[in-house]
């Protein structure tokens, strides 16, 4: 595998699915469906404000609406990728799996996710991770794929495992929590023909 000397000519589907879900890049007019997630979800995820900085302002319906139209101009230039997930049989929003920080050079991207409140508990993020992650290795070309979660965050560091990551170490108070509190970053890793762990 070698540097991607030219993202833009990497051509790759804009809609994925998974035996749940429909993942799809953002586009304008999606900003009303995420700010509900978001708006219902916002104590758990403030709760590793650390991790997804983001979730420190106030949610509206218009940062949302940027955070698509951002998103979809984004993957345009090979530059980010967030996915919305979107239940197959209703329709309705889930949360976001999406790639972010691509290193062309080697190349390798960070997997990010979280999930509306109502919808945590039913493997769903999982499903969703494991999708990004094989979309990173096959259309992006990736050699590895990084994941990092809080210590604490119990559930994000469950679905890293069971989408066939490895957890390769643990960044000492690498962060400060919402109290001011140093906090411990885990990072796990998945590479290029690895083997996925069973859920």
């Amino acid at each position: 595998m070698n540097a991607i000397r030219f993202p833009l000519l990497l051509d790759f589907p804009d809609t994925l699915q998974t035996e749940r879900l429909l993942l799809r890049l953002p586009r304008a007019g999606d900003g009303a469906m995420v700010h509900a997630a978001v708006a219902e979800s916002i104590a758990e995820l403030r709760r590793f404000l650390g991790a997804i900085p983001w979730v420190a302002e106030e949610p509206s319906e218009q940062a949302s609406e940027l955070f698509c139209r951002n998103g979809h101009a984004n993957a345009a230039a090979r530059k980010d990728f967030p996915f919305l997930l979107l239940d197959r049989v209703t329709g309705a929003f889930v949360g976001v799996a999406g790639l972010h920080r691509p290193d062309w050079a080697v190349p390798k991207i960070e997997v990010g996710y979280w999930c509306r409140s109502s919808r945590t508990g039913h493997g769903l993020m999982t499903e969703a991770v494991r999708a990004v992650t094989a979309f990173a290795f096959e259309h992006l070309q990736a050699a590895r794929v990084d994941l990092v979660a809080d210590e604490e965050n119990h559930g994000s560091r469950g679905v890293a495992l069971r989408a066939g990551f490895t957890l390769e170490g643990m960044l000492r108070h690498d962060r400060r929590g919402p109290d001011g509190s140093l906090r411990n970053t885990c990072l796990y890793g998945q590479v290029a023909g690895g083997v996925q762990a069973s859920s």
